[in-house]
């Protein structure tokens, strides 16, 4: 089986994060860069069905230089091979242009039968680029799920809402996206992070892919930000005195802030 995973190094969820002041992207030098944990779980997912029926795991990331760290992680957790999309065009990219993108990606590696992704990336949260990627790649979609099983040429997946368990299932080559309750992520060990420094990682820029750098970053992103301001600081709570009238006095306030 040849898995693709989608994976991502996304800021510290722990660190400060912030917008630049000159175009309103993420300030991504301002924080410390981490493997997005959703990310994590989905190439141990790959790890899991590699070692149940064979093949190959691939990592497709997209970003700067320093998203090599987090192509790295992945490969020490025992990932065989990368591709790694860097391109100064890329900055400021929307999900839309990102999906292009990473939809060429996939298509440069032979033989694709399932592509892993997270269900949303922390520094983003917009949870579309799985569906996209189907839509782009003409393939079905298994996503959101919190388990998954290949059997045969059949992939299934069990997805978790407020109204019960639905179960999913579609035929190979398809794309899955991966919730945090699918597994836990394995560490590297001091083997996998050794042998992950002789892997190999293809880099490749968007003229390699074969897309028109107008499509993607700042200027083809359908979006974007105009203004930006810090969130300003918690003022002070309005206290009540309770004199036998402070319930109503709750409820005027209440009110006052058309909470109520």
């Amino acid at each position: 089986m040849n898995i693709v995973v989608l994976v991502k190094q996304v800021p510290d969820t722990w660190s400060e994060r912030k917008l630049t002041d000159a175009d309103h992207t993420l300030d991504r030098e301002s924080a410390d860069a981490v493997l997005d944990e959703i990310n994590e779980r989905a190439v141990e997912e790959a790890l899991l069905l590699k070692e149940a029926h064979g093949g190959e795991v691939t990592v497709i990331a997209m970003g700067p230089g320093r998203a090599t760290d987090a192509i790295r992680k992945a490969l020490s957790m025992g990932a065989d091979k990368a591709v790694h999309v860097s391109d100064e065009a890329l900055h400021g990219s929307d999900m839309i242009g990102t999906a292009k993108v990473l939809a060429k990606a996939i298509g440069s590696v032979e033989g694709v039968d399932l592509v892993i992704a997270g269900n949303e990336a922390t520094d983003g949260r917009g949870g579309a680029i799985p569906a996209m990627l189907a839509e782009l790649l003409g393939l079905p979609q298994v996503t959101q799920v919190r388990k998954l099983v290949v059997e045969g040429n059949v992939v299934k997946g069990e997805r978790e809402t407020e109204e019960g368990v639905a179960h999913l299932e579609a035929n190979l080559p398809a794309v899955v996206s991966v919730t945090e309750k699918i597994n836990e992520p394995r560490y590297p060990s001091f083997k996998g992070i050794m042998a992950a420094k002789k892997k190999p990682v293809t880099t490749l820029t968007v003229a390699d892919l074969g897309v028109d750098a107008a499509q993607v970053g700042l200027g083809g992103a359908w979006t974007s930000v105009l203004e930006a301001a810090p969130k300003p600081p918690r003022g002070a709570g309005e206290r009540v005195e309770d004199s036998g009238d402070g319930g109503s006095k709750i409820a005027e306030y209440l009110v006052g802030q058309k909470l109520i």
